[in-house]
């Protein structure tokens, strides 16, 4: 297990490779130990290890010493969960894109791991109205309550107001961070983050240290809609991280409630579009506990496999080169770079692949360059 965990630790050093290349390394080898120590001629073989991305792996391998950094990783970052210790949560296992390095403080729930505890998400905007406030404080302590676990980003705006209604319910709550897990952002929810690491958890997949940069809020968003059975938005404009985080529980397979609003406040809008997609509405706490109820139970006996999701959309059947790019591609932006980076594609075969899965409906070109499936 030791050398297992220090595996993943090294190749998450590697730049540019993610999950969907650690799943390629894994099928292509028999362990992440054995494609550590495969040659460059070999690593090449596998999709997506462009010439580029060999030689950035050689170049890590040349100064890091999985064992070495494990121990001094180990030093600053005492806690923290890879994909091979049996404590890694299992709702994470499901989704396509598991973080290969999951930090945490505060206190661990075994029953919260293995998925026999439920966890609910609750994300909205960070500036939210009296209303949206009211109703995500209401719906929070309702459901901590009945014993669930409240989930969010402990951002400003909706995401404090509902780890604080759980915590002033009694309940436990988990906050997932986009920074290190020891650094506080926003800054004035010092106190609250204290209180939440004494009654909860802190999740990142960031290491300690790490500050705030844009491009982590969106990524750690897949995150808290990995972790809950069920995703709630109370008030969300048409532009929005939390219907990012909506529109990844979707793709997860994960159940979408939204709160309704005026169609004069721009923060319903994004709700409202949310309904209009096949959300479900929450129309008051009892009703949504009823519908919480009736979510099937965990087969907890049952052992996942960490790359065959057991919950994800199918992925359309398509020819190899447009199947080789739509699988890098996820509900959130990946940048046209990025995608070379995983593919091994030029920019001139990529930009025609793109072009053929977007006349199919299957992909959306944002400002940018950026791109994602529809």
């Amino acid at each position: 297990m030791a050398d297992d965990r220090a595996y993943w630790l090294a190749w998450s050093q590697v730049p540019r490779v993610g999950p969907v290349l650690l799943r390629r390394l894994q099928q292509h080898f028999d362990t992440l130990a054995e494609a550590w120590a495969s040659p460059a001629r070999e690593l090449g073989q596998v999709e997506g290890f462009g010439r580029q991305l060999v030689q950035a792996v050689e170049k890590t391998r040349s100064h890091l010493n999985p064992q070495q950094f494990l121990e001094q990783h180990c030093i600053k970052n005492p806690c923290f969960w890879t994909p091979a210790d049996p404590d890694y949560p299992r709702l994470l296992l499901e989704i396509p894109s598991p973080p290969p390095v999951l930090y945490y403080r505060g206190q661990v729930d075994q029953q919260e791991n293995q998925g026999m505890k439920p966890m609910v998400a609750i994300v909205g905007t960070r500036e939210p109205t009296d209303y949206g406030k009211r109703w995500t404080r209401k719906i929070s302590a309702a459901l901590a309550k009945k014993g669930f676990t409240i989930v969010s980003g402990m951002a400003a705006g909706i995401d404090t107001e509902a780890h604080k209604g759980c915590l002033e319910a009694g309940g436990r709550t988990v906050a997932v961070f986009g920074t290190g897990i020891d650094v506080i952002y926003p800054p004035r929810n010092k106190l609250l983050y204290e209180t939440i690491i004494e009654r909860g958890l802190v999740f990142s997949e960031y290491p300690a240290g790490t500050k705030p940069n844009r491009p982590h809020f969106p990524q750690r968003n897949r995150i808290i809609a990995g972790l809950s059975r069920a995703v709630l938005v109370m008030e969300a404009p048409t532009k929005s991280g939390a219907l990012i985080t909506a529109y990844q529980a979707n793709e997860f397979c994960r159940d979408v409630y939204a709160l309704p609003g005026s169609l004069d406040n721009p923060n319903a809008v994004g709700c409202l579009g949310l309904l209009n997609r096949g959300a479900s509405v929450i129309l008051s706490e009892g009703h949504l506990l009823d519908m919480l109820g009736a979510i099937p139970e965990l087969d907890t006996g049952k052992q996942l496999s960490l790359f065959e999701p057991e919950s994800v959309k199918a992925t359309p059947k398509l020819a190899p080169e447009l199947a080789k790019v739509f699988q890098v591609l996820g509900i959130e932006p990946t940048p046209l770079d990025v995608i070379v980076q995983e593919t091994g594609m030029t920019v001139a075969e990529i930009s025609g692949v793109l072009l053929q899965l977007e006349l199919e409906g299957l992909v959306s070109q944002l400002p940018g360059m950026l791109y994602r499936r529809n």
